[in-house]
């Protein structure tokens, strides 16, 4: 039986824009209702989970897991520059609230991908203004983080800056990250400096950003271009975090990388729903590579999980990245907990096609339908099932 440190987080993430509704102050919501854009659908209502939180947090408790990741929405904090909601920082801090009186450790995340439509208007992460609006909106959500201990500053900031390139070209790639063409090196920047900032002020949390991990592997030779191929794709962002409390470990497959850049998924390779290579090694060799880049960073797995129509299958592919992730733990890695992605069902950016959840939510009247996956993942958590 394989046995986790204790203070094991185990737990489920969402955020935002994808699970509460409705959030239309923000840009991507102005990207999404764009007359003839590009995307296949709009989030709209999401989960409502700006109004079933409770029942959310109800679900995540009852499984036996005892942490829950979710984002604060800037858009709704300060829909219009220099106004800060104080209904929307109590909409939030209830929340928190929540967290705590059903024991479950928030951990929060304050940009996931998406920023208010005046930000992106007034020039967005490369306005010379950007960092200290960013940092603004930090010193608001403050207040309201009393008896949270994990706070992740950006999301992903390696897909943001590789999405920039894609929504300036108005296409929606269905390309895992680290085969998409590399970020735009000026908004990498600038969400480097935002993060330090952010950091400045968080001295009293553990903080931290997380990275969308791609397990580049070379093959025929190609290991110097793999090399290459990941700095600007994946390393750069994780030697920002150096000196971080902590960074935050997202994979899900794996890249493999030739002579010319990244191949495609093998014809005979088992795939998800969103064509991504069936690959559960790569949380533990991702956690490997993050450790052996910067070591002493204590690692949070703040997402995990694949897309699939098939629910034993996601328990069958949870099985071996928790397997994979044990393997690495017992090496000596320091590994404080594990977020599954998702909770819910719900809008992946573009199309709530994906199924990554581990409750469905009816797309009518919002009804949860805990799958057997969550079960399975309680009782592992629990030590009711054995890894």
């Amino acid at each position: 039986m394989r046995t986790f440190p204790d203070g094991f987080l185990w737990g489920a993430a969402t955020s935002a824009h994808q699970t509460e509704g409705n959030n239309t102050a923000s840009d991507f919501w102005a990207l999404e209702n764009r007359p003839g854009g590009f995307l296949p659908d709009r989030s709209g209502d999401a989960c409502d989970s700006y109004h079933r939180w409770p029942e959310d947090l109800d679900i995540v408790q009852s499984l036996g897991l005892n942490a829950y990741r979710f984002s604060i929405e800037w858009a709704r904090i300060e829909p219009v520059e220099g106004h800060i909601s104080r209904a929307e920082l109590a909409h939030y801090r209830r929340i928190i609230e929540g967290c705590l009186e059903r024991s479950l450790t928030p951990v929060v995340t304050l940009h996931h991908f998406t920023t208010p439509l005046w930000f992106q208007k007034a020039g967005g992460w490369t306005s010379p203004e950007a960092t200290e609006r960013f940092r603004r909106y930090v010193r608001a959500v403050l207040p309201i983080l009393d008896g949270v201990e994990w706070v992740c500053t950006i999301n992903e900031p390696n897909m943001l800056a590789m999405m920039a390139n894609m929504v300036k070209a108005e296409k929606r790639e269905e390309n895992v990250a680290g085969a998409m063409p590399p970020p735009d090196q000026a908004i990498a920047d600038a969400l480097i400096t935002a993060h330090r900032a952010a950091r400045e002020e968080l001295t009293s949390f553990k903080a931290g950003w997380t990275v969308a991990n791609q397990n580049f592997e070379p093959v025929d030779g190609a290991d110097a271009e793999c090399r290459e191929w990941a700095w600007s794709r994946e390393d750069q962002f994780l030697d920002v975090a150096a000196d971080d409390d902590f960074i935050g470990v997202q994979a899900y497959t794996r890249v493999l990388i030739g002579r010319d850049g990244a191949l495609p998924v093998p014809a005979d390779a088992r795939r998800t729903l969103i064509g991504w290579e069936f690959h559960p090694a790569a949380l533990g060799n991702a956690v490997r590579h993050t450790a052996d880049r910067i070591p002493g960073v204590p690692i949070l797995i703040t997402e995990n999980g694949i897309a699939t129509a098939d629910d034993a299958e996601r328990a069958e592919y949870t099985d071996a990245a928790l397997t994979g992730l044990h393997e690495a733990i017992e090496d000596g890695i320091d590994v404080r907990g594990y977020l599954h992605w998702s909770l819910l069902d719900n809008y992946e950016w573009g199309t709530y096609a994906p199924t990554f959840g581990l409750v469905a939510v009816d797309r009518t009247t919002f009804t949860r339908t805990v799958k057997p996956s969550a079960r399975h993942l309680g009782d592992l958590a629990t030590g009711r099932t054995a890894l």
